[in-house]
């Protein structure tokens, strides 16, 4: 039997959470490509009065996070071309600089925004990108973002994720504990929950309107899926014992768990709809943290069923169960790339638990990480990154790293520990 691993699931994982205060995210980029693109993000053209949000420095902030962009200071530019006409390639290309952005904002009859911006290829010489975008009164930074995934798109074949959310548990001593939503750069933070009693392992629908939780508000561990939009919650479990670490099916109609209600924690589905559950597992190992593949034929799961902690897979139609880690003795947490070609997972190397992917057809391992104590990866939706909790200077942050381990950043809280991130899907 699997007793004080890190995955066994409840107890041990919140007897660290008592000293958790309020966390504020910053970004702090500890690695990046050896040779990052050069590109100027010139100040947005504005003639309004003044604006509460630099669009062109968020633009910067979130190439730069990339780890495969250095923009070039403004300081060091010649001039700030309002329109394709004021463009003179070589005041750009004597900065070194590879691609220019350009971008005026104007006030829209509604009361909101409208941001044009423009890509250039300096050594080509040529306008490689043209886009407007419009936003309402609070929308800057989602324009900003969103210029920010046009441009990487257009540069690297990649689509861009700085649109995209994440949720993460914070908390306040041993007495209340919140739910948070952010932006991916952490910032605009808003409270989804609190509570007095822990929380856990929050994930996103597929369609990315709601989320789904373990809550011990009830006085024992129940899921619960909340709508964002309205705060509205329902609770979805209320069987004795172990109930948790849920999972949304691809197609948002099913969540996948770990419940004990007969007696051994087994992975279970959950029809949404019609409240039906279905037992996945019968084993007297201890199997959890359940995660689908990219079909949504099978799950994935974690399982001492072969003495140590490894992940398998099990087929929804068959229930045949296949090993897929055999590299290291501790393998857990697992979830699958986007395009389904890669497991991701925390792995112990040397006692030291780090973040690592395996090639699900060569079954090539490789460690991310060199952080220590790395836990609860979440892969962003376009595959290039993921977020990770770890421990830094004696806190508990979140931080990330490409899957090519190129590119590391860290989100370290200002005031105390942040735990369980989880990255948005497009929506």
């Amino acid at each position: 039997m699997i007793r004080a691993t890190r995955f066994t699931i409840v107890l041990a994982w919140f007897m660290g959470m008592a000293s958790l205060a309020k966390a504020e995210l910053t970004i702090e980029i500890t690695q990046g490509m050896d040779n990052p693109t050069p590109i100027a993000v010139v100040p947005v053209a504005w003639s309004g009065p003044s604006l509460n949000e630099n669009i062109s420095d968020i633009v910067e902030a979130d190439l730069r996070r990339s780890g495969q962009f250095r923009p070039v200071p403004k300081s060091d530019m010649l001039s700030f071309p309002r329109t394709e006409a004021d463009v003179f390639f070589r005041d750009w290309s004597v900065l070194g600089s590879e691609y220019l952005v350009i971008s005026r904002l104007s006030s829209t009859p509604e009361g909101g925004y409208s941001l044009d911006f423009e890509l250039f290829d300096v050594l080509s010489q040529k306008k490689v990108l043209q886009r407007n975008v419009k936003g309402g009164s609070r929308s800057l930074r989602d324009l900003a973002h969103a210029t920010s995934d046009a441009v990487y798109e257009a540069v690297t074949g990649i689509r861009g994720a700085f649109s995209t959310k994440m949720i993460y548990v914070e908390g306040f001593g041993n007495e209340k504990f919140r739910l948070m939503l952010s932006d991916a750069d952490g910032m605009r933070e808003r409270l989804l929950l609190e509570s007095k009693q822990p929380i856990m392992s929050p994930v996103w629908s597929p369609d990315g309107k709601q989320v789904a939780y373990v809550s011990f508000e009830t006085g024992r561990p129940a899921i619960f899926r909340q709508v964002l939009a309205t705060g509205e919650r329902q609770q979805l479990t209320n069987f004795r014992g172990l109930n948790g670490a849920p999972a949304w099916s691809p197609d948002g109609k099913q969540l996948a768990m770990v419940l004990s209600k007969d007696g051994n924690p087994e992975i279970y589905t959950l029809d949404v709809a019609s409240g039906r559950f279905t037992r996945i597992t019968r084993h007297f190992a201890i199997d959890t943290e359940p995660s689908w593949t990219k079909d949504g034929k099978g799950l994935i799961f974690t399982s001492d069923r072969g003495g140590k902690p490894q992940i398998y897979q099990v087929t929804l139609a068959s229930h045949r169960i296949e090993r897929l880690t055999f590299e290291g003795d501790y393998n857990a947490r697992a979830r699958i790339s986007p395009d389904g070609k890669t497991l991701v997972m925390v792995h112990r190397y040397n006692g030291v638990f780090h973040i690592a992917t395996q090639d699900l057809a060569s079954g090539d391992l490789r460690i991310l990480t060199e952080t220590q104590l790395d836990e609860s990866p979440s892969i962003a939706p376009n595959g290039a990154m993921l977020m990770y909790a770890t421990k830094y200077q004696g806190k508990g942050i979140l931080a990330a790293v490409s899957l090519d381990a190129g590119v590391k950043f860290r989100l370290p809280s200002k005031q105390g520990d942040v735990r369980e991130p989880s990255w948005s899907p497009y929506y």
